[in-house]
């Protein structure tokens, strides 16, 4: 279970590339950061499309949304703690204001950065990208996620938020979970495992721990249901709203402040439409710190056996 491994920057550099390939207008954006986030891989291709801005974020933006009025497809990213750590002011009143169509596709979110510590470990993104008006939120779980979300938003009009994660195991890997593709639907949740009992919502690195919880779960006589929600905002909330009904217990997991996150708009949708009790794994309103991604992972309260504990909370 859950034995292959890849790369979710890697993903991104490769579908890129392929979409330079058959879409002319596809253009693409870096801040310093284009060899760790591969998208380098698209401007050894397309050299006439590609464009490293250096160390000036909020310029990115910009340039991102002038490429977008000229009428490009526009990728942009780096770090996440960078964008939209530094330049919230810039996506809201030049990108979502005016509605652009630039995909800012961003790594290192979360603890698992590791050793940089708590200045680069971004755990407030999805929060602040959540709240911007026109914006659509992404974090994706695995690299076959990556790969699919990237090349389908390109045909999707209008700005995206992805969050992708660095990765915590040899060669910042992470997990596979989709072994071939990944059919991408905005909007559409993928229910991973059915079940009676629990429904855990997950986004990112934390799918494949609620795979393993749930495993660990029905040894433990717990039925337990796994949805990846890799779509944020808009949100799904015909699957919140089925698994509420149907399992009476929610559970969410996320790589991200509990606040403001996953955990949050999973519960917006269900105290409006259908209440149940809800257990929120995430990072508890606290900064990160330097340490090893596996470590921190832990420590934070970010693995399988946190989220089995979650599940087994409940009355």
């Amino acid at each position: 279970m859950l034995e292959k491994l890849g790369s979710m920057r890697t993903a991104y550099g490769e579908a890129l590339v392929e979409l330079g390939a058959v879409n002319p207008g596809v253009v693409v954006l870096g801040a310093d950061t284009t060899e760790s986030m591969k998208s380098g891989m698209f401007g050894a291709k397309f050299p006439e499309r590609f464009f490293n801005l250096g160390i000036a974020e909020q310029n990115l933006v910009g340039v991102a949304a002038g490429l977008a009025l000229a009428g490009k497809v526009v990728y942009a990213g780096t770090y996440a703690i960078f964008v939209p750590g530094k330049c919230v002011d810039q996506i809201r009143n030049v990108i979502a204001y005016a509605n652009l169509n630039v995909k800012l596709v961003c790594s290192h979110g979360g603890v698992s950065v590791g050793p940089d510590g708590g200045s680069h470990q971004q755990l407030e993104d999805i929060a602040l990208m959540r709240v911007v008006p026109n914006m659509r939120v992404v974090v994706p779980a695995d690299y076959t996620s990556v790969k699919g979300i990237v090349k389908a938003i390109a045909d999707i009009p209008g700005p995206f938020y992805v969050r992708i994660a660095r990765g915590v195991v040899k060669g910042s890997t992470s997990p596979i979970i989709y072994e071939n593709v990944f059919d991408y639907k905005l909007g559409r949740a993928e229910v991973l495992r059915d079940g009676k009992d629990v429904a855990i919502f997950a986004c990112g690195l934390m799918v494949a721990e609620s795979l393993k919880a749930a495993e660990s779960l029905k040894a433990s006589g717990v039925d337990a249901a796994v949805i990846d929600m890799h779509t944020i905002k808009p949100i799904d909330e015909e699957t919140i709203v089925k698994f509420a009904k149907q399992c009476g217990r929610i559970v969410t997991a996320e790589e991200h402040n509990i606040y403001g996150g996953l955990g949050s708009a999973v519960a917006e949708v269900v105290t409006q439409h259908y209440p149940v009790p809800i257990r929120r794994v995430g990072v508890q309103d606290r900064f990160g710190e330097s340490g090893e991604a596996q470590e921190l992972l832990e420590k934070y309260g970010l693995t399988a056996r946190y989220i089995e504990a979650a599940a087994k909370t409940f009355g």
